[in-house]
Formats: C-alpha cells, sequence, structure tokens
C-alpha cells in the first residue's frame, strides 16, 4: 500500500477548539491495536521535521497563528488533514463567538476526515491519502526544479 514511499512520513498533531473526541481517536490510532507506525508513518512533536499536519477541532481567534505557525514552521511539501467534523466546518461549536470555522479558514486542507468522532480506521486512511498526496507533491516540485535547472 505505501510501498511507493521513499521515505516514511511523520505526523504532527494539533488539538483546536473541541471536545477532544478525535484527539483521543487520534491517540487510538498510534496504540497498539490499530498501530498506523506499521504504515511507517511516524508520530512526531516537531514541525521541523513533520511531513503531515493532523488537525483536529475548529479554528477560533486564539489559534490561528499557532497553527499558521506550526504549517510554516513544516518543511516543503506539506499536507493536511482535517480530522473530524469541527475541524471540517466549525462542527457543533461553529456558533461561538470567536469560533472562525474549519481548518480550511486558515491553511490549505489535502485530505477531510469526517466524523464525531473520527474513528481510527478512518484517520488512518485519511493519513495514508495524505502521503499519496505529500509525494504527488514532491514529484511535482522535482520537476519544476528540473525545469528551472533546464532554463
Amino acid at each position: 500500500m505505501m510501498a511507493h514511499m521513499k521515505k516514511s512520513p511523520w505526523v504532527i498533531h494539533y488539538d483546536g477548539s473541541s471536545c477532544n473526541g478525535c484527539d483521543i481517536e487520534v491517540l487510538a490510532s498510534l496504540a497498539p491495536h490499530y498501530d498506523i507506525e506499521r504504515f511507517g508513518i511516524i508520530h512526531t512533536g516537531n514541525p521541523k521535521h513533520a511531513d503531515i499536519l493532523l488537525i483536529t477541532g475548529s479554528i477560533n481567534e486564539q489559534n490561528i497563528e499557532v497553527v499558521k505557525n506550526i504549517y510554516s514552521q513544516m518543511p516543503k511539501p506539506r499536507a493536511v488533514v482535517a480530522i473530524g467534523i469541527c475541524a471540517l466546518s466549525g462542527g457543533v461549536f461553529r456558533e461561538c463567538y470567536n469560533v472562525q470555522g474549519g481548518v480550511d479558514k486558515v491553511l490549505p486542507v489535502d485530505v477531510h476526515v469526517p466524523g464525531c468522532a473520527a474513528r481510527p480506521e478512518s484517520i488512518i486512511d485519511g493519513i495514508v491519502k495524505a502521503t499519496a498526496i505529500l509525494e504527488e507533491k514532491k514529484k511535482k516540485m522535482s520537476e519544476e526544479k528540473a525545469k528551472k535547472e533546464v532554463e
């Protein structure tokens, strides 16, 4: 399934404004029962090492800059996975005074994983899809680099 990968993708997780249900499911996907590492996916706490940003919860006034800062520290190419209905649209918190909405209000989202709370199987599937998108981005970047070298 992930044999095309040249490097194990590293993921970093950030929780916006949420009930923490999706966070628990992200942690479950890392635990031995689901074991996302069997696909070569590694969890990191350092954005400078991360290829994929997992975001749960909605975006609010207080975390906009934090999310942008994490994203900007990630090396290119990078992918974003919005996990859960709150990350997609603001969810049950969308009417709160400080909630901006889903992650796509602030960052380009590559994969949306619906659910409330999103199941570990869906989260793993979303991350695997993000790795394929990441590989496409890497390919496009190398083609653009080769094109510039020719010019």
